[in-house]
């Protein structure tokens, strides 16, 4: 999907660099909410799940694209980050069955004030 993606589009480097640059942002903050305990996932290791990362990925490729009239203004990027991001980890939990370290409400709002943010930021990494 990935490749398909950068082969579409005629800006393919700039788009590969936000691609790269989301995908590891992204990871990291995952990790930390993982190190936190605020996910649980069934798989060991210090990092977030493969497939949890390529969503970074594929979340990138949107910024530009079919997401790109939710970055202005910038607080309707940060409303549908407090709404849709919750709702992703959400519904991972429930296709992946990944636990929530604090319970799901604490959880829910943590991660509505976190994406509120996060959506903005990835919005001006996107221009």
């Amino acid at each position: 999907m990935l490749a398909v993606h950068l082969l579409w589009i005629s800006s393919w480097a700039e788009d590969g660099r936000l691609i790269l640059s989301v995908t590891v942002l992204g990871t990291l903050l995952d990790t930390a909410l993982r190190t936190l305990g605020v996910f649980q996932f069934t798989e060991p290791g210090p990092l977030i799940p493969f497939w949890l990362i390529l969503l970074w990925a594929l979340l990138a490729t949107t910024l530009r694209h079919c997401l790109a009239w939710s970055a202005r203004p910038w607080w309707r990027a940060a409303v549908l980050g407090a709404l849709g991001g919750p709702l992703s980890y959400y519904a991972g939990s429930q296709l992946a069955g990944v636990q929530f370290g604090y319970g799901l409400a604490p959880t829910m709002a943590v991660l509505a004030l976190l994406w509120a943010a996060v959506f903005v930021g990835l919005h001006r990494l996107a221009r």
